[in-house]
């Protein structure tokens, strides 16, 4: 349509424009290849010079992602390729980090499905799919790592086509190692991956899909502009923070920021925000653009949520004097980690520190290592713990996230727990074994289904508190390494729970107090005073461990004292000389049972997380 001023209208020049625009992420399980398969990409696109690539996996840019050969943080990148623009973002495969991954996804209109044929689907590439397919995204399988000898890209597929029915023609073979293939993925996803839609309202919003603190310019939030355009110096507004800015630049990713006039519709940039902290510009929220007489009217985009801290834990230091430098750290930490909760805790037997919330194990590892190694801290990290709703007498419903805060049992009727969806992939022949760790953790069976001849995926219901300690590591010794793991949240169940509480020589230490099933609190008891009992020096007087639930003693484990043969010295004569130095010695070490006190290592917390 041309108008009779020769003008072609603005709407048809957006539409068409748009028509050139591709936006995809790539997804799969922990290690098979996402991050070395986008290196590839930047490499084939010309984004990125092959002498630029310093080391493997170009956009895990921290150093612990290096390290560990996993995505941490997201990475959003801008292509051009044959006339196109194709926006990739390297999402991460945990599961601690599922909402990032689906807000990722929101942003995207199609998505690489990677599975390494050397190990075939597992679990975490069956939620990423479900997650895509949600999402109404085009989905890519791809077949990863051919080049290597223990390969089965045939088998693979088929797998692919008996369990996610993607037809086995749609599959592509690719060594993103070697770059075999990759070309043709790129033209696959111009073919198949749809372009965004045009808008159907000039309004100008985008989805904030992560955000990152820059220490010189503060947050920058990373968008997927849906409607309208963004410009530098627009006056912008977070929907559900309900937080004004100016955009003091705007621009896309390369992968470094590369500044840019404005963003359209249907491109994926970034906008410098100024703001201080990333909990200001939350994932999931909606930066919008328009008239303050219009923002009555103004409907943030769908799916946003507040991430909850699922796995709690007492961070306190070694040395006293180095909390000032954890307070600190922690506050930097914050302003990059939105996710991440802390408040002061105060505990009789390792003084100051802070009670910590945590999306999962994986996220609480990496805050420990991040804060030991950019700020130099010498740490104690408690025992994990899940956080319980719990029904005071009143009718009201408290949430507490340390067995410290749990009431005396006079004061409520019920405590609730929370429980998950599991699903585990496992070869046929552990499924007996399986089964056997699951009902060990209360676990209850839901349905059984074969991916292929060899392979099973089992369903089950589990309390968290159940699996965040030990499971993992249980799930990978009966399965010889070849099982593997992925769970949600279905919600808090009622349950018959205690607050099981070690006493040590007398002094109940609340770090190491944990919340527990009754059935299970006295085996629990026993094996933690056994543990606690090999970890913890002898001192100079007999040292008691003890188990309790409120004022019962279940369980109990004595570290006998240190001696000096005092009558080492004497040969012989009345024995009435021997018994007078031993009374001595007795009466010493009770006065030191008065005064002393115990230093209880590291490996007394650890002893916690390896309940067995």
């Amino acid at each position: 349509m041309i108008l009779t001023n020769g003008m072609i209208p603005c709407f048809s020049l957006q539409s068409s424009r748009m028509q050139n625009i591709r936006n995809f992420c790539i997804i799969a399980h922990i290690d098979h290849g996402k991050s070395t398969l986008a290196d590839r990409f930047l490499e084939v696109t010309g984004t990125m010079e092959k002498r630029d690539m310093t080391h493997g996996q170009m956009l895990d840019t921290m150093e612990l992602e290096q390290e560990r050969g996993i995505t941490i943080k997201l990475q959003p990148v801008r292509m051009d390729y044959k006339g196109y623009i194709l926006n990739l973002i390297d999402t991460p495969g945990h599961v601690d980090f599922s909402y990032e991954v689906s807000r990722s996804l929101a942003a995207c209109e199609g998505a690489i499905l990677v599975v390494d044929a050397t190990q075939g689907i597992q679990a975490q590439t069956l939620a990423n799919l479900y997650m895509a397919l949600e999402h109404n995204l085009k989905i890519i399988p791809v077949v990863n790592k051919i080049d290597m000898e223990a390969a089965e890209p045939e088998r693979v597929k088929e797998e692919i086509e008996n369990t996610l029915a993607i037809p086995r023609e749609e599959v592509i073979e690719v060594s993103a190692k070697t770059g075999l293939n990759v070309e043709k993925l790129l033209q696959t996803v111009i073919d198949r991956v749809p372009a965004p839609k045009p808008p159907a309202t000039d309004e100008a919003k985008a989805l904030v899909f992560d955000s990152v603190y820059d220490s010189y310019r503060g947050v920058v939030a990373y968008i997927r502009v849906m409607s309208g355009t963004f410009r530098k110096g627009d006056k912008l507004r977070f929907l559900n923070a309900k937080t004004d800015i100016e955009a003091s630049e705007v621009g896309y990713f390369r992968p470094q920021y590369e500044p840019h006039p404005e963003l359209k519709p249907g491109e994926v940039g970034y906008i410098v925000t100024g703001l201080k902290s990333v909990g200001e510009a939350r994932v999931g929220d909606t930066i919008w653009k328009g008239e303050k007489a219009n923002l009555a009217q103004a409907t943030p985009l769908p799916g946003y949520k507040k991430v909850v801290p699922m796995v709690y834990a007492g961070i306190y230091c070694t040395e006293g004097d180095d909390f000032p430098m954890l307070r600190d750290a922690l506050e930097k930490l914050s302003l990059n980690d939105s996710a991440l909760a802390y408040e002061p805790d105060q505990s009789p037997a390792l003084g100051s520190g802070f009670r910590c919330g945590f999306l999962g194990l994986l996220h609480m590892d990496i805050v420990q290592e991040r804060l030991e190694r950019e700020y130099d801290l010498d740490l104690i990290v408690t025992a994990p713990s899940v956080s319980y709703e719990v029904r005071l007498k009143s009718g009201v419903v408290k949430t507490i996230s340390s067995p410290a805060h749990m009431p005396d049992p006079s004061f409520f009727d019920a405590v609730a727990e929370p429980w998950v969806k599991m699903e585990i992939v496992c070869p046929k022949d552990k499924v007996g074994d399986i089964m056997k760790i699951a009902q060990q953790r209360r676990g209850i069976y839901k349905n059984l289904s074969y991916i292929d001849a060899e392979r099973v995926l089992a369903l089950f219901e589990m309390p968290l508190a159940t699996i965040i300690l030990d499971f993992y590591d249980a799930l990978k010794n009966v399965t010889s390494g070849y099982g593997s793991m992925n769970y949600e949240m279905i919600g808090y169940r009622e349950e018959n729970l205690v607050k099981l509480d070690i006493l040590i020589a007398g002094e109940a230490v609340e770090a190491l107090s944990t919340i527990c099933h009754r059935a299970e609190a006295e085996g629990l008891g026993r094996r933690l005073c056994k543990k606690l009992k090999d970890v913890i020096p002898r001192a100079m007087f007999a040292i008691a461990i003890q188990a309790a639930i409120g004022g019962k003693i279940v369980a109990r484990e004595s570290i006998s004292a240190m001696r000096k043969d005092v009558t080492g010295y004497l040969y012989g004569g009345d024995v009435s000389r021997k018994n007078k130095l031993l009374d001595k010695q007795k009466k010493g070490k009770k006065r030191m049972k008065q005064m002393g006190s115990v230093n209880l290592p590291q490996e007394a917390f650890q002893a916690i997380l390896k309940k067995d």
